[in-house]
């Protein structure tokens, strides 16, 4: 009897280490965060603008020093162990988005290298089905925390609007019982063109020249997506 008890309390023990265990596996880390970055890679980003020296360089060779910074500040928080990063860049190909650095550990070498050949800016600006495409892989992570940043100079003309795909993605978050935080900066554009996002809960920002660009990505990732000011997702309810 003894050694039959014995047992079932083994059986008892692994059921409850593999359950545990497996509950570790797929659920979010504290400090885990997942960031999307939607660049804008449209023809308009050859259009010149002013630098951090008040002369002027194509809208894009500015965005790509920009870019390089970010990479910069996720690398040194990555490298400090101090929370997981999942990261991807994704732009405009055509009539819809596509993942240049496809989501997953963040990897500052391979985000570098595709800033440093990035120089052909053309063609339209799907913006809204570029979120949608950035959202894909970020909604199936196990992140904790999840965001998308929007780098853009101009209103979408392709496919879905950015409004109607953010609407669209909440909704695929609140199924899966997750939040996704929404970050855009409007760059030597309006920022007002980025309202109908703003309503729905984005993060809205405009930059009209270099400085103002880094000032404004430095705020949205230290106070919005690194240091998480803004709003936990709120759990709605089983009935």
């Amino acid at each position: 009897m003894n050694a039959i008890k014995k047992v079932l309390t083994l059986c008892a023990a692994f059921l409850s280490f593999a359950a545990t265990g497996f509950a570790q596996d797929i659920s979010p880390s504290n400090d885990s965060v997942g960031i999307a970055i939607v660049y804008d890679t449209s023809g308009s980003m050859r259009q010149p603008v002013k630098d951090g020296t008040g002369k002027t360089a194509a809208k894009y060779v500015i965005a790509n020093r920009a870019l390089n910074a970010v990479i910069d500040r996720l690398e040194k928080v990555s490298s400090k162990n101090a929370r997981k990063i999942q990261s991807s860049i994704v732009t405009f190909s055509g009539s819809t988005g596509k993942e240049v650095v496809p989501f997953g550990d963040f990897d500052a070498a391979k985000m570098r290298q595709w800033v440093k050949n990035f120089s052909q800016p053309e063609g339209g600006t799907p913006l809204g089905e570029a979120i949608k495409v950035a959202a894909s892989s970020l909604l199936d992570s196990h992140c904790r925390h999840k965001h998308i940043l929007v780098i853009s100079d101009g209103l979408s003309n392709a496919g879905m609007s950015p409004d109607a795909a953010m609407s669209q993605l909440k909704k695929a978050a609140d199924k899966k019982e997750t939040g996704v935080s929404f970050h855009f900066i409007a760059f030597d554009i309006k920022a007002s063109v980025f309202e109908p996002v703003k309503k729905l809960g984005a993060t809205v920002v405009g930059a009209a020249n270099e400085q103002e660009l880094n000032t404004q990505l430095s705020f949205i990732l230290e106070k919005k997506i690194l240091l998480e000011d803004e709003e936990p997702p709120v759990k709605k309810e089983k009935k």
